[in-house]
């Protein structure tokens, strides 16, 4: 898709404000004897603020008026905009990076418009927007898309060619309702639900590092998962990552996966694997901090998709190349059908966590292909049986439950399972071994992580 304009929240989006948010609502309603102000804070979070006192009034505080309400929160306010709030980390050098793109942004808020101006002209960012935007009146709050279409209005731009950047799952759902895209900056504070935030976006960050120009050029709304292969007849994309671990896959099983790969990503110094195997990848993600100098500079002249990431970010290189693999597969409207090597060598930890990944892409049927094991991930959601062939009898084989719930059968080995439910993690599908020609492992519920050792 293309990323041709930007909408920002302010509070915990561009400036670092929430808790002050926080501290100064909280206050007001104690002050005024609010019975459980942290509970009534929360109900009236979503509201502007005008609305937010009108309701404090109405419920809570009959003594003073709305407008005194909002007079006494807005003065603390300003003073904390213009002496205490700071911009969140990176949050500047991403804005810069969107101006030098030519996009154009804005901000909508549910804070009134001269307290954003305050805060704005606090960091010095007033100019990089067109306009401020506020919620109240005829705008409703943003549970509501009204403000996503008044900036869409300000911005000249299409909803699926806009970005909205926001840190409230309420305020992606609505724009999301409203047919753009969202970028969801987690609070650091602890004062969101994880899961809440990841399924109310498009991309979950835990801060700008994570984030790009050419990351945001590379997003695909994604097929959606669990369709079985049946629906999408000959497209299927067939997707090699190429990591960086300390140990790299053998220039000859990289060469050999690259072969029969439709798209090629190199995953930070995966490109050294790929340039030692003579292997050319279409995409190169990443930091740059581990690959050489020669790898990088080869691989981005010879790919067609560059989308580079600061060091010092939440994700790992890994998680962002099979980002990229999916996106890719939406371009093709494909089924994506992942392979990763060069993941697990020399770092128990990092190949824990490569599990972890290819886990969470079961239903991408991911293969994790190493010079001494292969693995797969079996799901309902994605490649449910791996059928064994002649050639694998007397060979090693693991079945680990990789997800609560999992339940799984074996054919063929010396020690078969029938719909057994596994415990996560636990040992009991450890160290079996390949009996006969076309054995078989099946999940029938949850992820099962396959290991078949070399001889």
């Amino acid at each position: 898709m293309a990323f041709k304009a930007a909408i920002f929240d302010c509070d915990g989006t561009l400036v670092d404000s929430m808790p002050m948010w926080h501290d100064e609502t909280v206050g007001l309603l104690q002050r005024h004897g609010v019975t459980d102000p942290e509970a009534v804070f929360v109900e009236s979070e979503h509201l502007p603020l005008n609305e937010m006192c009108a309701y404090f009034h109405e419920r809570y505080i009959p003594g003073a008026s709305s407008q005194e309400l909002v007079d006494e929160l807005k003065a603390r306010v300003r003073r904390a905009y213009a002496h205490d709030v700071r911009m969140l980390p990176g949050c500047r050098a991403f804005l810069d990076s969107l101006r030098e793109a030519g996009i154009p942004m804005v901000v909508a808020s549910s804070t009134t418009r001269p307290e954003l101006e305050v805060a704005l002209d606090a960091q010095g960012i007033r100019g990089y927007f067109r306009d401020v935007i506020s919620t109240g009146g005829k705008i409703r709050s943003k549970k509501y898309p009204d403000v996503w279409y008044a900036a869409l209005d300000v911005l000249g731009s299409r909803p699926e060619d806009t970005w909205v950047f926001e840190d409230a799952p309420f305020g992606t759902t609505s724009a999301r309702k409203a047919g753009l895209h969202t970028v969801c900056l987690f609070s650091p504070h602890g004062d969101r639900d994880l899961d809440e935030c990841a399924a109310a976006c498009d991309i979950l960050v835990h801060g700008y590092p994570e984030l790009s120009v050419a990351r945001l050029d590379d997003y695909a709304v994604p097929v959606a998962s669990g369709v079985p292969d049946s629906a999408h007849p000959g497209t299927t994309l067939r997707a090699l990552v190429v990591a960086g671990s300390p140990e790299a896959s053998s220039p000859e099983l990289v060469a050999n996966l690259a072969s029969r790969a439709d798209y090629v990503i190199a995953a930070d110094a995966g490109a050294d694997a790929l340039k030692r195997a003579g292997a050319r990848p279409d995409v190169f993600c990443g930091d740059a901090d581990s690959a050489t100098s020669d790898a990088v500079a080869w691989a981005r002249s010879v790919v067609g998709r560059d989308i580079a990431f600061p060091v010092e970010k939440y994700a790992t290189d890994l998680a962002l190349a099979i980002d990229c693999a999916r996106h890719e597969a939406a371009r093709r409207g494909a089924r994506l059908q992942l392979t990763v090597t060069s993941a697990s060598g020399g770092r128990p930890d990092h190949a824990l966590a490569v599990i972890g990944q290819l886990a969470a892409a079961a239903d991408a049927s991911p293969l994790l292909a190493e010079d001494g094991f292969s693995c797969r991930v079996l799901s309902p959601k994605g490649l449910a049986t791996w059928r064994l062939g002649g050639e694998d009898v007397g060979r090693r084989f693991s079945a680990i439950a990789v997800a609560e719930g999992t339940v799984a059968s074996e054919r063929g080995l010396k020690w078969e399972l029938d719909h057994r439910a596994l415990p996560l993690l636990g040992d009991e599908g450890v160290s079996n071994v390949v009996a006969a020609p076309g054995a078989s492992v099946t999940c029938h519920a949850g992820r099962l992580a396959c290991f078949l050792l070399k001889r």
